[in-house]
């Protein structure tokens, strides 16, 4: 049974499709904007660097040239790209698709990117990371309150103005905001000034309840990809400067080449560690997933992706008759 969220007329109706890596998020995506006159914004938080295209599976010219793709190549792998700015630009595209009488359809698998943007709540109201706030405290013990101030007025000065240095507890909270998003506590308070959520929405979530099945799918998607230039792509990267950048240095696919070109270790060596961090970020993914509410399950071991179109199909039906 679907479940629809919000019942404010004037939010835009979206599709969002997630769900954990090599599930055929990207594949289901397209058959529904085809069949319903929508386009796609990307949700992947590495898709938008140029340059990343076959260890981020993205779309190809072909697919994009069908149905129109947005939020892919906006940003350069030296720019540090936070959610706050993913959720900004995903709600102009949706706002700019829905004003020309498309459909928009959100797919990715960057769980906390797609549920802030989905839900409206902000990044203080997610689950707290116990280990960041523990360093930070282990910090302040260690070297002081006010050095630990002195590093929040470098990256958010408006927050170190509003906190007094002796506060420890808000100044590890801002802190703590902006190492785990990219984004300042005053920039996060900023967006928490915009409606609350500006979608009413149905959320498709591919899941793989047979891990093995979802491990096979994986090795042979990274296997494809070094046939596919991989390790060419990752270098002409790493030698614009990859390894140095804040944000795109952690992408799955890219990292594990790094001690590979600095003579460390070898090219199996990197597959199977592509690999693994692949298996154990789609263990993640589908924890995030999980917690997420008004979702309707398909599960890719238990229905062919024919089938799990035509039941996204009928679900997309439903929704928009309703």
């Amino acid at each position: 049974m679907i479940e629809r969220c919000g019942d404010d007329l004037e939010k835009i109706p979206v599709i969002a499709v997630v769900g954990v890596t090599a599930a055929g998020k990207s594949e289901l995506a397209l058959r529904l904007a085809r069949a319903l006159g929508g386009e796609i914004i990307s949700g992947d938080s590495m898709q938008i660097y140029r340059g990343m295209d076959i260890g981020t599976a993205k779309p190809t010219k072909e697919e994009r040239a069908s149905v129109p793709h947005h939020l892919i190549d906006i940003a350069d792998i030296n720019e540090v790209f936070s959610v706050a700015v993913f959720i900004e630009k995903a709600r102009e595209a949706a706002f700019d698709i829905s004003k020309r009488g498309k459909t928009p359809i959100i797919a990715g698998g960057t769980g906390l990117y797609i549920d802030l943007l989905l839900s409206g709540k902000r990044l203080t109201e997610m689950d707290s990371q116990d280990k960041l706030r523990g360093e930070l405290y282990e910090r302040a013990e260690k070297e002081g309150c006010e050095a630990l101030h002195g590093y929040l007025r470098e990256v958010d000065p408006a927050s170190a103005d509003a906190i007094h240095p002796n506060n420890i507890k808000r100044v590890v909270r801002a802190l703590e905001i902006y190492l785990s998003s990219g984004s300042t506590k005053t920039r996060q308070d900023e967006l928490s000034r915009l409606n609350e959520s500006v979608f009413d929405y149905t959320l498709i979530y591919l899941t793989g309840s047979d891990r093995q099945l979802l491990y096979d799918r994986i090795n042979a998607r990274v296997d494809t990809m070094l046939s596919s230039g991989l390790e060419s792509e990752v270098k002409k990267l790493y030698d614009a400067g990859l390894a140095e950048t804040v944000t795109a240095s952690q992408a799955i696919g890219y990292k594990e080449f790094f001690p590979y070109f600095e003579g460390k270790t070898d090219i199996k060596t990197v597959a199977d560690t592509i690999k693994k961090n692949t298996r154990n970020y789609a263990k993640r993914q589908m924890t995030y997933f999980n917690r997420m509410k008004n979702k309707t399950e398909l599960d890719i071991a238990a229905y062919s992706p024919e089938s799990i179109f035509q039941k996204s199909a009928e679900l997309c039906n439903i929704y928009f008759a309703n």
